[in-house]
C-alpha cells in the first residue's frame, strides 16, 4: 500500500486561507485599540474627541453586544440539521521582499449533522475530495487518484479537531461546525467591536471586529432572521506585512441530498494511500 504524508494532501491554497480563529490566546503586551472608521465625505473628527473615544474603547475593549451577537450566531449555526454552502477562498503568500501574491480556492460543502460531511476543494493546484459517513473518514484526489481512509464515529467537530491534530488536515471552514460550541471560546477575545453595517452579495449584515491573540478578525453577518456568516477576514499581526485570509460564505438551507451523497465508491483505477500521521513534535 502506498504511503504517503497526509500534509501533501492538502491544497496550498486552501491551508493559506484558514478560516479559523485561534482557539487559545494570551493577552497583547498592550491593550488593543479599536480603530476609528473613515470613509469618503465624512467630516475630519476631532484630534481631541478621537483621543478620548480610542481611551474609552481601551478601557472597555470587548462589547458584550457583539460578543452576544457572536453567540447567537453560533447558536443558530448549531440548529441547522443539513445544508449546503460555497466558500470562495482567497489568501496573501508574503515574498522576503514583502511583495504579496493572492492565490484563490472554494470549496463546496455539503452537511447533514451529527455526523455527515462531503467537502470538495479546488484550486488551479489541486483538487480535493473529503467524505465523512458517519463510520469512515475519506480523502480522495482525482487528479492523482490516491484515496485514504481512517475509521471514525464521532461528530464534525470531534472529526475536524481530530483531523488536525492527527494528520494536519484541515477542514475548509471547519469553524461552522465549532461556533456555539465549547470548542470556540469567546472568553479568550481582547477586542470586540460593531464597525456598522455593510451589503455582502445583496444582503444587509452587520459588520464585526475581533482581536484575538496575534490575529484581527472581522465577520459579516446576516442582519434579518437567520444569522449566518456572509464574509470573514483574518489578518495575521505576527507579520510586519499583515497578510490576510478572506472568506465568502454562499448559502443553502434546503438542500436535498440522495442516499448516496456521502458514500465514497472508489474509481476502478483508484490506488488506495495510507494516512500517515503527523510526526509528534
Amino acid at each position: 500500500m502506498t504511503r504517503i504524508p497526509v500534509l501533501s494532501l492538502l491544497v496550498v491554497a486552501l491551508a493559506a486561507c484558514s478560516t479559523t480563529p485561534p482557539a487559545t490566546s494570551s493577552p497583547p503586551a498592550n491593550p488593543p485599540q479599536a480603530a476609528v472608521p473613515t470613509g469618503a465625505g465624512v467630516a475630519q473628527v476631532d484630534t481631541n474627541a478621537a483621543n478620548a473615544a480610542n481611551a474609552a474603547n481601551a478601557a472597555n475593549a470587548v462589547d458584550p453586544a457583539v460578543i452576544q451577537a457572536l453567540n447567537n450566531m453560533g447558536k443558530y449555526l448549531q440548529t441547522l440539521r443539513q445544508f449546503e454552502v460555497t466558500v470562495d477562498l482567497s489568501g496573501e503568500r508574503v515574498l522576503t521582499d514583502g511583495q504579496k501574491l493572492q492565490h484563490t480556492a472554494t470549496a463546496n460543502l455539503d452537511i447533514a449533522r451529527p455526523d455527515k460531511l462531503r467537502a470538495q476543494m479546488r484550486s488551479a493546484r489541486s483538487q480535493r475530495d473529503l467524505i465523512y459517513d458517519g463510520k469512515t473518514v475519506t480523502l480522495y484526489q482525482p487528479q492523482q487518484k490516491y484515496y485514504s481512509q481512517a475509521p471514525f464515529s464521532d461528530n464534525l467537530g470531534a472529526l475536524t479537531e481530530r483531523l488536525k491534530e492527527r494528520f494536519g488536515i484541515e477542514v475548509p471552514s471547519a469553524d461552522l461546525f465549532l461556533w456555539g460550541t465549547p470548542a470556540a471560546p469567546v472568553d479568550n477575545i481582547q477586542s470586540a467591536m460593531n464597525a456598522g453595517q455593510d451589503i455582502i452579495a445583496g444582503e444587509l449584515c452587520d459588520h464585526y471586529a475581533f482581536r484575538q491573540g496575534e490575529f484581527d478578525w472581522q465577520i459579516w453577518i446576516g442582519a434579518g432572521a437567520r444569522p449566518l456568516p456572509r464574509k470573514l477576514v483574518i489578518t495575521s499581526r505576527a507579520d510586519e506585512a499583515r497578510p490576510q485570509s478572506v472568506t465568502l460564505y454562499k448559502w443553502n438551507l434546503n438542500p436535498k441530498f440522495g442516499s448516496t451523497a456521502f458514500a465514497f465508491r472508489p474509481p476502478k483505477d483508484a490506488k488506495r494511500a495510507e494516512f500517515v500521521p503527523m510526526k509528534s513534535r
